[in-house]
């Protein structure tokens, strides 16, 4: 297995290095007659790509995706859908003074165990560049569960421990680091040109949200649909925690607080995130993600180089101050891409409505 394909029945395989000529990907699996095209896709990737605000690096990418088959008349014909997205911006030169050093809370010493060999430009294939190929299948995900009803938000809710009031989610895309509050982005500014100004980095938390969910999406024991979830966030590389609903708070609660008492009309809350015994139970899934600062820092670290030596590091080359709010879409196309796989797993089973 090379970890490199996601999904089982609508499946995204992704391929490309940060540094490379390129990147994207092949979706196998999608239904023939969802309505999509370059444009449509655009409109996600252009909500990743870098250079944009002041939390994120200098490297300008227009990351505009061609579709190279599966989509004909703006639609898709049920056969494998391929795009690939050029890089233009590269810079290696950045890296050649860490080729035989090791970052730390990089892949770096990691990849090098498993493969013996690394690509040092920008970290190669566990560069968040990856994640281009993810929001663009992510955005044909997106169609698809359109044509059944679903919807789909995401946005931030914490960037450095400085949470926002989610009194607006349904406008966060309107706003800069896709804030559901006004208040915090003037909070959240202001903290990372704090933080840059010392050579640091921070973090943040993600949540997304998807509705109307059908009840019984979801199988039982290993294929759970809060696992895969959780497996599909945790796959992006700064996300070092899941929650889904109520999350880690449930440990510290009682049964009687946190279970979702149910009425005629139906549940009273939603502790569960909307899903139960691993299946949704029709109410609106609920999942946050905890992102890790951004491990370059123009900051001097100890570390050693291939050959064991305790060697010294301070990490140069364009980086962004935070994943958020670049993030938020990958996480949104993650989370989605695992919503529609099981959209079209119940479907093959005969028992979506």
């Amino acid at each position: 297995m090379s970890g490199n394909t996601f999904g089982k029945v609508f499946r995204l395989t992704t391929y490309g290095e940060s540094h490379g000529p390129g990147l994207g990907g092949i979706i196998d699996g999608c239904p023939a007659g969802v309505p999509i095209d370059e444009e449509t896709i655009q409109l996600e990737l252009d909500r990743r790509k870098p250079g944009q605000g002041i939390a994120a690096t200098a490297r300008k990418e227009a990351d505009r995706v061609r579709l190279l088959s599966g989509v004909f008349e703006g639609r898709t014909t049920g056969t494998p859908i391929g795009f690939h997205i050029e890089n233009t911006d590269q810079r290696s030169r950045d890296y050649s003074d860490i080729m035989n050093v090791y970052r730390p809370g990089h892949a770096d010493r990691s990849y090098d165990a498993k493969y013996g060999f690394r690509d040092y430009r920008g970290g190669g294939r566990s560069s968040g560049r990856e994640t281009v190929s993810r929001v663009a299948g992510g955005a044909v995900a997106q169609e698809l569960l359109k044509a059944e009803g679903i919807d789909c938000t995401a946005f931030t809710s914490a960037i450095g421990g400085i949470e926002a009031a989610v009194s607006d989610p349904g406008g966060a895309w309107q706003r800069q680091f896709f804030s559901p509050d006004d208040e915090a982005v003037e909070k959240w500014e202001k903290r990372i040109k704090e933080v840059r100004s010392q050579g640091d980095t921070l973090g943040g938390v993600v949540e997304v949200r998807v509705s109307p969910v059908p009840a019984g999406l979801g199988e039982p024991v290993f294929d759970k649909l809060d696992a895969r979830l959780a497996y599909a966030l945790m796959g992006v590389g700064a996300v070092k925690g899941v929650e889904i609903g109520s999350g880690c708070e449930a440990a510290s609660s009682t049964g009687s607080r946190n279970n979702d008492f149910m009425e005629s009309d139906g549940f009273r809350s939603n502790n569960a995130g909307g899903i139960l015994g691993g299946v949704s139970s029709g109410q609106d899934i609920i999942v946050r993600a905890f992102v890790k600062p951004i491990p370059s820092i123009g900051i001097e670290q100890p570390t050693v180089d291939r050959e064991g030596r305790d060697v010294s590091i301070k990490v140069g080359g364009r980086h962004d101050i935070c994943a958020i709010p670049r993030i938020v879409p990958v996480l949104k196309a993650m989370t989605m891409l695992t919503v529609a796989d099981f959209v079209l797993l119940q479907r093959r089973m005969g028992r979506a409505e």
